[in-house]
């Protein structure tokens, strides 16, 4: 069978080769020609456009590069025309692969589409749960609540489990990951500023500025080789702060508190078990749109899939150094509410329930695919 994959940044990257492995499992025959990065090409197939091309975050970013983008989404559409394939898997990456299904369901209906992690409409823009229902054959859910969501407005959905589950099982600590890395004898706070260009832009900084408050502490910054090196620059002028690339799962393990940008990162961190404050920084018209559209109960992925606020959420100018530190250290080891987020974190988990979220996804795409 062929199969077209699109996944735009590098999250989506890592569960959609996961993906891909399992369903080489039960499609001796499967070929893929995918939108992608490095872990999807370990897997096998043709790569069309890497992420790092591709990905854009914030409305100001999209703006910049509405030309670009709209540049990509032509070359996709005809690269799907040309390939022809039995089913198009989207994961994540709302804003382009929205636009890949309605193209494809309107031009290539016999084409069958489906989504792997929903966009987050149950959080803002509900109604598009229609345009969805019209364009995306089968929804596949990683977070519980979103099955009862899209049931409600009879999508065909399933839940799966969640792939950072799959990825936590596989991980195996590094005895020697301090040494290899040159880290001090002191307790670690991890800094995890984000897997995006702008992320990192304006979230580092104010991480970095924290660290004059917990001289006890080694702060460490956890990176990403997706990124160019040039991002990670302002690091130059904390000398006594680490940045170490690919290897977040490691420093997680052996952190005692951590500083993250909202995102998927809250939830892995989380699911560690280490005390967090959650922060996220944007540029101004990026804020004020977002701040006039969005009305939400919480921001991080760990308080919504906690179902309240587990991790404190410091946004925009609320961000500040002195801030942070002052909700970060009652967290922290040997302080009043470390014992309650280590409680909160094991409910977290329990709520999470098995990995096999990759396996699941991948039965549920073969199983829909032959019984239609």
């Amino acid at each position: 069978m062929k199969y077209y994959l699109i996944a735009g940044e590098r999250s989506g990257d890592i569960h959609t080769a996961n993906l891909m492995r399992e369903l080489q499992k039960k499609d001796e025959k499967a070929t893929f020609r995918f939108w992608g990065g490095d872990e999807m090409q370990k897997i096998g197939g043709e790569l069309v456009k890497h992420y790092k091309e591709t990905a854009f975050m914030g409305f100001l970013e999209v703006l910049k590069n509405i030309r670009k983008i709209s540049r990509f989404l032509k070359e996709c559409k005809k690269d799907i025309q040309n390939y022809q394939p039995d089913v198009l898997i989207l994961t994540d990456y709302a804003g382009f692969n929205l636009r890949i299904a309605k193209f494809v369901k309107k031009n290539l209906p016999n084409i069958k589409t489906v989504f792997y992690i929903s966009p987050k409409i149950w959080a803002w823009n509900t109604k598009r749960v229609f345009t969805i229902k019209k364009i995306i054959d089968l929804m596949l859910v990683i977070l519980p609540f979103e099955e009862k969501f899209y049931q409600q407005y009879d999508c065909k959905v399933k839940y799966v489990g969640n792939p950072l589950l799959d990825e936590l099982k596989k991980f195996e600590s590094d005895i020697d990951f301090r040494q290899k890395n040159n880290l001090i004898d002191k307790k670690i706070i991890a800094l995890l500023p984000g897997s995006r260009k702008q992320e990192v832009k304006y979230n580092l900084p104010v991480m970095l500025e924290t660290a004059q408050y917990f001289p006890q502490y080694q702060f460490v910054v956890a990176g990403v080789s997706s990124l160019d090196k040039e991002i990670y620059q302002i690091i130059e002028k904390y000398p006594t702060i680490p940045i170490i690339i690919d290897q977040t799962y490691q420093l997680l393990h052996i952190a005692e508190g951590s500083i993250v940008a909202s995102g998927t990162a809250t939830l892995e961190t989380g699911l560690f078990h280490v005390p967090q404050v959650v922060i996220y920084k944007m540029s101004k018209i990026t804020f004020e749109i977002a701040h006039r559209l969005v009305k939400l109960p919480y921001v991080s992925l760990l308080n919504w899939v906690g179902e309240k606020m587990i991790a404190p959420e410091l946004l925009q100018f609320y961000a500040t150094p002195l801030n942070i530190a002052n909700y970060l250290q009652p967290l922290l080891p040997e302080n009043p509410q470390h014992n309650q987020i280590k409680k909160d974190y094991q409910e977290l988990t329990d709520k999470m329930g098995e990995s096999g979220a990759s396996e699941k996804t991948a039965r549920a795409i073969w199983d829909f695919l032959n019984h239609q």
